[in-house]
């Protein structure tokens, strides 16, 4: 089975709620990157919408989630090591 490289964003817009729990299971997926507040990016063999499902258990009713499947990307203002990891799991 294929994977991907899926972008996770999201709006938290419920102030003082706890995310440890979606934090624990975005990095469920094993291959995963964070280097912006409300922004992650995983590997996975899932579509996009069974990621959206998934993780949507782990939100508030008024948050917002976007899950996008990587494609084309540049980045400005990283480490060496984060353009490393999306070239390197990008294959």
């Amino acid at each position: 089975m294929a994977t991907n490289l899926y972008m996770v964003c999201y709006d938290l817009n419920s102030p003082g709620q706890e995310y440890t729990e979606l934090y624990e299971q975005i990095k469920s997926y094993g291959t995963w990157w964070h280097h912006l507040d409300s922004t992650w990016i995983i590997k996975s063999s899932k579509t996009a919408s069974e990621i959206r499902d998934h993780l949507g258990e782990y939100i508030d009713s008024d948050d917002e989630l976007l899950i996008v499947k990587f494609g084309s990307w540049a980045g400005k203002g990283f480490e060496k090591r984060a353009y490393e990891w999306i070239h390197n799991n990008s294959k």
